[in-house]
């Protein structure tokens, strides 16, 4: 593919999605012929290629009828770098959404939305309006660069927020597919009316770069076969770390100088959160840092990451092909050189970044010049009108009075901006009529930082709740909590209904994993602020189960904290066998500090290890086990 060493993996059979690839004719086919067709959905092949064009094909499983075809509907995800949504496409996503989808809008995880419930009759009516409304779903599936992530606040007075923005749209334009496909499918050719590229951005995608680029090809970054897997890509600031900088392929951080003038970038590389159930060679990874570079360079460096993992991945095992695989399987160092390779001169040395922490940008603020932004939470990012909630009313009625542009952010909350201060008031009636909460410390503080994907009945890949359970759970967790005399505390819990981990659980304090109908996977450990990976303590705890799972870990979190310890930062510290070992010799309803004894029996260090390593198998409570024994024992007396 490119003058460089023999890929490790090139003798290798290809999976068939690599064949798939590589006989569409660079996207084309077989999409192109079977939109032509008077059915109700698309091939095997077809499905695969329709996600380069920003869609899934999917069924609603609460619909299905044993002997009768699936309710197959299509779901649309656009690409907007740094989550820009112009007003004029969002007026148009609305309106979509209740001409041709379930009447609904959903804020992504990254910085897009979705359209669910859209026909196979009508995706190229709706495409063809999201193109011509200022928008793309070009890119924001498949084996390719994904949407371009950066911090969704506004502010005007911080030149690192503003280059964050640029750069995003920037790298966003430079991995974007050069083929001709998508608008001879969705638009019959008619390329629609866009800002012209940057000259940096042409002339990063044909310079050589020492073997990054394919020559002769329609797909100069690309090439024949895409990517091996998803890519994604986040930009931000130095100690902002909206935009869960640890779960993405490659990070850039913006460096500026004492006078906030941009001088180049840090470089982290290897995230990713996707796993398999009982498949230990799939894991949740956080990102390296891999070096630092100088402004003019920052495409190079793109290109030679994107090449690395182009000609270096996994093409053979599906789930084996994202760039954290490579990195964990050859190490930094050897990845490092493979890209300074491309990239034609070394890396230089990482620079020191503050902490990051964790932003959401709730409530009203003012952006630094004098206008305000409006930060709104979106329960897992579903735009709707139910009863006295009229969220999808209030933004339509917002975007139409006042033209207001809108950031969507990486938690599917979203920001208007460019506000001015005379239009607050009559913006926050719009609101309070709508029933929308815009003060940040109204919102419970499980809900404000809580995330869920969307599961069922849509998500093929879903294996239990996730979106519609989670409202349930929280306030279960909530009641709880106020029960062992915790009220003030909150913590972050995220959710999804199959391991792939579109809400990034692996991250959150308290995470919670599809592993079989009506149960969860149980992950620990990860920090407020999303910086470090959390641990699974229980591989299927039942929905009804979670109370009493919770209660002994939450007492041992009341009894054993140092000072303002946060919940995350507490399991991390005593680990997991000290909270299960805890757990077993928790007695329900009675208060650890009491003082009243507990029975306790002496066991020999081998039976008790035994019983421990069948518990860990079982997923079970120790004591449970040695009760179910003792009972099994004393019938057979």
């Amino acid at each position: 593919m490119v003058n460089t060493a023999t890929a490790p993996l090139s003798n290798r059979k290809p999976s068939k999605v690599e064949g798939i690839k590589e006989n569409s004719n660079f996207l084309r086919e077989p999409v192109a012929t079977e939109i032509l067709e008077d059915t109700t959905h698309f091939s095997e092949d077809a499905i695969q290629i329709l996600k380069f064009h920003g869609s899934y094909q999917q069924d609603n499983r609460d619909n299905r009828v044993k002997g009768q075809e699936k309710d197959y509907q299509m779901m649309l995800r656009t690409r907007n770098p740094g989550g820009l949504i112009p007003p004029q496409l969002y007026l148009a996503l609305d309106k979509l959404a209740d001409e041709y989808g379930n009447q609904t809008l959903r804020a992504t995880t990254r910085q897009g939305f979705q359209l669910h419930g859209i026909l196979k009759k009508n995706l190229k009516t709706a495409i063809a309006t999201i193109v011509k409304n200022l928008g793309s779903t070009l890119g924001a599936c498949g084996d390719i660069n994904r949407n371009v992530m950066a911090p969704p606040a506004p502010f005007k007075n911080r030149p690192e927020y503003q280059y964050a923005w640029e750069y995003a749209q920037n790298v966003a334009d430079l991995l974007s597919p050069q083929t001709g496909a998508y608008y001879e499918i969705w638009l019959d050719g008619e390329k629609a009316i866009s800002a012209e590229e940057h000259p940096d951005i042409k002339a990063a995608r044909e310079r050589n770069g020492n073997g990054a680029i394919v020559h002769d090809s329609v797909e100069p970054i690309y090439g024949t076969h895409y990517m091996p897997r998803k890519f994604k890509i986040c930009v931000t600031v130095p100690g902002d770390n909206s935009v869960d900088l640890y779960t993405q392929d490659l990070t850039l951080v913006v460096i500026t100088n004492k006078n906030k003038e941009l001088q180049g970038f840090n470089v982290f590389a290897g995230g990713g959160l996707g796993r398999t159930h009982n498949k230990e060679e799939t894991f949740a990874r956080a990102a390296d840092p891999i070096g630092y570079v100088q402004k003019e360079d920052v495409y190079d460096i793109v290109k030679a990451v994107v090449a690395t993992q182009r000609d270096y991945g996994d093409r053979a095992t599906r789930r084996h092909a994202r760039l954290k695989y490579l990195i964990h399987d050859w190490g930094v160092d050897k990845f490092r050189s493979q890209v300074e390779e491309y990239f034609g001169k070394s890396l230089e040395p990482f620079k020191q970044l503050p902490k990051f922490k964790y932003h959401d940008f709730l409530g009203w603020n003012e952006q630094g010049d004098g206008k305000l932004f409006l930060g709104i939470s979106i329960d897992n990012g579903r735009v709707t009108d139910v009863g006295d909630f009229k969220l999808k009313t209030a933004l339509r009625s917002i975007v139409e009075k006042f033209n207001l542009p809108i950031r969507l952010t990486p938690n599917q909350n979203l920001i208007f901006y460019e506000i001015s201060p005379e239009d607050q008031e009559a913006i926050q009636t719009i609101l309070d009529e709508c029933g929308i909460v815009t003060n940040p410390d109204e919102i419970s503080a499980l809900t404000r930082y809580a995330m869920a994907c969307p599961a069922l009945p849509t998500c093929g890949l879903a294996i239990t709740e996730s979106e519609r359970a989670i409202p349930g759970i929280l306030e279960r967790i909530r009641t709880l909590l106020d029960r062992l005399g915790l009220q003030k505390e909150h913590f972050v819990v995220r959710m999804t209904g199959c391991p792939n981990g579109c809400a990034r659980p692996y991250m959150a304090e308290l995470g919670f994993v599809g592993s079989a109908p009506e149960s969860y996977q149980v992950w620990l450990g990860g920090s407020p602020d999303q910086t470090r990976l959390a641990k699974p303590i229980i591989e299927k705890l039942n929905h009804n189960d979670i109370e009493s799972f919770l209660e002994p870990i939450f007492i041992y979190f009341k009894k054993f904290r140092k000072g303002k310890e946060k919940f995350g930062d507490f399991c991390d510290r005593v680990g997991l066998d000290a909270i299960r070992e805890f757990s077993t010799t928790y007695t329900p309803g009675t208060p650890v500090s009491s003082g009243k004894s507990r029975h306790r029996v002496s066991l020999k260090d081998d039976i008790y290890n035994k019983l421990k390593e069948t518990a860990e198998q079982q997923s079970k409570p120790m004591t449970e086990l040695v009760h179910e024994a003792l009972e099994q024992y004393f019938q057979n007396l």
